[in-house]
């Protein structure tokens, strides 16, 4: 079995193992679960996918016909791939989160709903970068449009409020859905379709599933250009095309791998990540420049020969914000404490002088 083959397998393996105990194992099926056991079980699978990066860094054998170091360009680019998506699938998971809200989910209905947008969501990835990876290699200019998009998805992401882009009632299949046939009010129900009367109605199980689908959609469009500028950026000639598509799939489904246990943590700290999207709004912004100014020979030669430099970026772009909003929830939270602080010795002083 060849090396490129053993990666594959165990990364199959790795998969079905990840998304059975996320799914079952840590009893997402009983509905809610606590912040704590969601964030347990969310580093595991953080844990995992680095450990996977590592694997492919320091053990991936030479290829014989490229002059850069193989192994430690495929760790590099794993880890900046994986570390990208995941932050935009975290972003990805909050406009669930709205989803929910907004239609009225029961909890004992999310999980099998985020189960069906998760798999949704892989077989459109991987879809995705097989036909923009082909283009990219056939056409090269394609490159420059996907900065493009990206540069432009950066700019929406920073200064569109996701409240406003979010309005289930507005998509188009939603209204395409519940013109064919009427809605059962019923929010609780667990099935798709029901029958009153002898008149079949649908639920809202299904108008949830038609929306975050055709939401899928719209996330793989604004993902695959990401992942495509990191995998590209400086590895012409030192990866092979099966390397490339491997290392994207791979990162990308590792990205959405454990979204189950996330989700249920955001629900409890979504403070803690309120500048995240601002975060992940400069670095596509940075991926997308960069795949606009490969065109210049420098730039291209320094980009290609500090691949580390790609990875610091992120990882600090990423710690910046999560740290900025801890900080800035944690002033405000001291605010009010100093208020109430303030209203407790006013209320005292009366009473003494009472």
């Amino acid at each position: 079995m060849d090396t490129m083959t053993l990666y594959w397998t165990i990364f199959i393996a790795l998969f079905f193992i990840v998304f059975f105990i996320d799914l079952y194992v840590t009893d997402h099926r009983k509905g809610e679960i606590s912040v704590k056991t969601s964030l347990k079980w969310t580093g595991v699978w953080i844990s995992i996918a680095l450990l996977f990066g590592a694997s492919l860094f320091f053990f991936f054998p030479q290829n014989p016909d490229t002059p850069g170091n193989t192994a430690h360009v495929m760790g590099v680019k794993f880890i900046s791939g994986y570390l990208t998506e995941y932050s935009l699938s975290v972003d990805n998971l909050f406009v669930f989160i709205m989803i929910f809200s907004m239609m009225g989910v029961a909890a004992h209905n999310q999980p099998k709903l985020l189960k069906m947008g998760i798999i949704l969501s892989i077989i459109l990835r991987i879809l995705f970068i097989l036909v923009g990876m082909e283009l990219v290699e056939r056409f090269h200019w394609i490159i420059y449009l996907f900065g493009l998009i990206l540069v432009w998805t950066a700019y929406k992401m920073a200064f569109q409020d996701s409240e406003d882009s979010v309005d289930p009632k507005s998509n188009f299949l939603y209204k395409g859905a519940s013109k064919i046939y009427p809605v059962d009010p019923d929010t609780h129900s667990t099935k798709f379709f029901t029958k009153h009367n002898g008149t079949r109605y649908i639920t809202m199980n299904l108008l949830v599933l038609l929306v975050i689908g055709s939401t899928d959609v719209l996330f793989a469009v604004d993902s695959i250009p990401a992942i495509i500028g990191v995998i590209k950026e400086g590895a012409s000639g030192i990866l092979t095309l099966s390397e490339e598509n491997f290392l994207a799939i791979t990162s990308n489904v590792f990205a959405v791998m454990g979204l189950i246990s996330l989700f249920f943590a955001l629900k409890g700290i979504m403070g803690m990540f309120r500048f995240l999207k601002h975060g992940v709004s400069f670095i596509l912004f940075f991926i997308g420049a960069k795949m606009l100014l490969g065109a210049v020979p420098a730039v291209a030669q320094f980009f290609a020969s500090h691949s580390w430099d790609s990875l610091a970026v992120i990882v600090f772009t990423l710690a910046f914000s999560i740290l900025l909003s801890m900080v800035i929830a944690e002033k405000k939270e001291n605010t009010e404490l100093k208020a109430e602080l303030e209203l407790e010795k006013k209320e005292d002083e009366r009473v003494d002088e009472v």
